[in-house]
């Protein structure tokens, strides 16, 4: 990691309240890991370094904003792609035990890998579909938090979420912008999974001021055994909304 890479990790990090001091090492590895690995799969359309540490480094840790992670919490990463949010949150809160969940074995692979490469015990990269593990009694209400970073509407993320939540389970859900329409229907989808959402905040990304809007939605009661529905239905006939 170059020394201005290196300047705006520490500074976007800051804005957060966190100090990386002395996890920087692992992050200049996870940076070249995640380089390395770009070259020889598609793991992420960032390639420079101020864009990968910016948009994936920090942004992932945005997760940390309102104390939704503060405690020794199972957790669970739908869509984890190369491994965000999960790997820069398992670096900063190895407290945390990380379930990172991608469709894609490669990528899976990758993040197992990297994982081990970083020392870091907290990880446990699953290959799976959420619509599959909702329904499996090993996963189903089992979970104390799930992250989503970025991967569908919301009234989609809260019926591929909850399901795998325990009561009083959170789902922190990282999108850009969110229009009215969005998170009314998605305040329509929780209710009908047994949720409820609990907190929308606003912000921009450190740094480079792109907007931004953490959805936490609480689990209040147990999802009805119809939910999760089939694999590909949640994204193709949203509940209350029209997909797009």
């Amino acid at each position: 990691m170059n020394k201005e890479s290196e300047a705006l990790l520490l500074q976007g990090a800051g804005e957060l309240g966190l100090d990386l001091g002395g996890q920087m090492p692992q992050f200049a590895q996870l940076l070249q890991l995640l380089q390395e690995g770009n070259a020889r799969t598609n793991l992420t359309a960032l390639k420079t370094e101020s864009d990968i540490v910016l948009k994936h480094f920090v942004d992932s840790l945005t997760c940390l904003r309102g104390g939704h992670l503060n405690d020794e919490f199972s957790v669970v990463d739908l869509g984890t792609g190369a491994g965000f949010p999960t790997l820069p949150l398992a670096i900063v809160r190895p407290d945390l035990d990380f379930t990172p969940v991608d469709s894609t074995r490669k990528k899976i692979e990758f993040v197992l890998a990297t994982a081990q490469s970083l020392g870091l015990n907290n990880v446990r990269p699953l290959v799976g579909r959420a619509e599959t593990l909702g329904q499996e009694p090993e996963h189903r209400g089992q979970y104390d938090r799930v992250v989503v970073r970025a991967v569908a509407a919301l009234p989609i993320l809260a019926e591929l979420a909850l399901p795998l939540l325990r009561v009083g389970g959170l789902l922190v859900a990282q999108k850009g912008p969110i229009s009215p329409e969005e998170l009314n229907a998605g305040r329509r989808a929780a209710g009908e999974v047994g949720g409820t959402v609990q907190e929308v905040e606003s912000f921009n990304l450190p740094m480079l001021g792109d907007a931004r809007t953490l959805v936490v939605i609480e689990k209040v009661k147990a999802t009805p055994g119809k939910y999760p529905r089939r694999v590909g239905v949640p994204g193709s006939q949203p509940l209350f909304w029209q997909a797009r």
